[in-house]
């Protein structure tokens, strides 16, 4: 089973999970926001993704100790050639209608991936088409190699083609649009779960799928989500037993619940990186003092914004400490990652206003600041507390701060002239993040998430060449390379790679993930 790289191991064992079933268990547990759709191909969420993988299963997916993909509803792949790629389909899975699980339904879910609604082309790079062998068997046909096929697949979950076609939901939602489709609020797949109830930023409830393929170590029969926006709120709820689990405790709640005899907090580096994008696309930024030209695309005036925040300042006070500063773009988990890119500009106040004084604006001007106010660690802070720091060098931000369910599809619209970001890498391979957020806005995947809409033809050529790029010391220079240019012309503003803590009853065992995801085989209520 090749077509991988090995993948530094980032997930951390909390307990063995070997203990018998004995007892069926409701697990309850909370986060700050909602997931945004059922849909499995509308939005690429982190959050909504890690519920999906509950009801849904792909071909492969990530084993939650070794981070190295492993056999799901593929049983083996093989390379044909180094563009074809054959993949054996587990016998006897069924969808949690009682349906048998076909080849048609494999190739038209990763076909349905790629469709213009889809926000999950960037999982489908390369791909060129799917195609059916016979009832056990499935080709992918590739435009060219692709090392990091299986690490791509992990996100591609697999549908019913047949209740897809019956509720009217072959295509994907589009997220940019407030039309709904059958597959939006429901759902039904082979995974160990299934839907119950959804009421949208209220309850989302699942139970066990009678006809789950898998034999998984979890004794929780029933998995009940509710979302929480205040952080206060949160804590109450588990400190008070209302809830098991919450996945993102506020940092300033943190020491009272580690100090709590009934809970326990365990931490871990997310693979996830928090930054700033720019328009640097518009001639004239909506809402700016600045008539006739965009600021935002001198560079001199991006590296102003950067070395005007004093990240040292944001570790210390906004995060407590739960974070990592970096210039890089991407997480040290990830393949292109080094030292080198990692080194940030450096905090320097003065340089600021100089640079802005070079580049025409000595008295700073207006900006739009849009960020959400419950996806990361204390998002809604963090850009509160850049404000502040931007208005001493002159530049004056206008923050707004949104929810996420309208703040995605907003910056998607490009609506936004800066904006904050988090971006994990599902492939752990700087490819994903290269492609999505530096590669100039195009088709499948391309630019999918560059929403400043930043182009350099330089960037284009490398992340084009690392897309079929065999030779492993040769990919690994150009993903440096490319991360390397990122910092050069300040595309975007890395502030910090995440450390989640998670916090949970004293008698809840899970295996912590540098994903932010929650493994549903091995989650345990004792």
């Amino acid at each position: 089973m090749a077509l991988t790289r090995a993948l530094i191991p980032v997930a951390i064992t909390v307990s063995a999970l070997t203990t018998p079933v004995l007892h069926a268990k409701t697990f309850k547990w909370s986060s700050a926001s909602d997931i945004p759709t059922l849909d499995i191909h509308s939005q690429n969420n982190a959050l909504g993704n890690g519920v999906h993988a509950a009801v849904y299963d792909s071909l492969v997916y990530y084993n939650s100790k070794t981070f190295k993909p492993e056999a799901q509803l593929a049983t083996s792949w093989k390379n044909i050639s180094p563009t074809q790629v054959r993949f054996t389909l587990r016998s006897g899975v069924k969808f949690s209608d009682g349906s048998a699980l076909t080849a048609e339904d494999v190739v038209y879910s990763l076909q349905r991936a790629m469709a213009k609604t889809s926000n999950y082309a960037v999982y489908t790079q390369g791909i060129d088409k799917v195609v059916k062998v016979d009832d056990s068997n499935i080709d992918i046909l590739m435009k060219g190699p692709n090392p990091v096929l299986l690490n791509q697949l992990t996100e591609l979950r697999i549908m019913s083609k047949a209740w897809a076609e019956k509720n009217k939901s072959v295509e994907p939602k589009d997220i940019k649009t407030p039309e709904e489709s059958y597959a939006h609020r429901n759902a039904m797949g082979t995974g160990p779960y299934m839907v119950k109830e959804w009421q949208p930023d209220q309850r989302l409830v699942l139970v066990k799928n009678p006809y789950y393929w898998g034999k998984p170590e979890s004794n929780v029969t029933e998995i009940v989500y509710t979302p929480i926006k205040q952080e206060a709120t949160r804590a109450a709820a588990l400190l008070s037993g209302e809830v098991d689990f919450v996945l993102d405790p506020s940092p300033q709640d943190l020491g009272r619940l580690r100090q709590s005899g009934s809970l326990k907090v365990i931490d871990g580096i997310e693979n996830r990186t928090i930054f700033f994008g720019m328009d640097q696309f518009r001639d004239e930024l909506p809402g700016s003092n600045i008539k006739g030209k965009n600021p935002l695309k001198d560079q001199r005036v991006r590296k102003a914004l950067y070395q005007a925040i004093d990240i040292a300042s944001i570790n210390r006070v906004t995060m407590r400490g739960l974070s990592q500063p970096t210039g890089a773009l991407v997480a040290p988990q990830v393949n292109g990652w080094t030292e080198g890119v990692h080194k940030r500009h450096p905090y320097d106040p003065e340089a600021a206003k100089k640079l802005l004084a070079d580049a025409g604006y000595p008295s700073g001007f207006e900006v739009d600041f849009a960020c959400p106010n419950n996806r990361y660690i204390n998002d809604e802070e963090t850009c509160q507390a850049v404000t502040a720091m931007w208005a001493r060098v002159g530049v004056k931000a206008k923050l707004r701060t949104l929810p996420l369910v309208t703040y995605f599809p907003m910056i998607q619209r490009y609506e936004a002239s800066i904006y904050m970001l988090g971006w994990g890498v599902p492939t752990f391979d700087a490819l994903y993040s290269l492609q999505s957020l530096t590669r100039s806005v195009g088709t499948g995947g391309d630019g999918n998430y560059n929403v400043g809409r930043y182009s350099n033809p330089k960037m284009d050529q490398i992340v084009d060449r690392a897309k079929t790029e065999t030779d492993i010391p040769v990919r690994d220079r150009l993903l440096t390379e490319a991360l390397q240019l990122q910092n050069d012309d300040v595309s975007h503003i890395p502030l910090h790679n995440q450390i989640i803590p998670w916090a949970m009853k004293k008698n809840i065992e899970v295996v912590h993930r540098a994903d932010n995801r929650l493994d549903w085989r091995l989650v345990k209520v004792n």
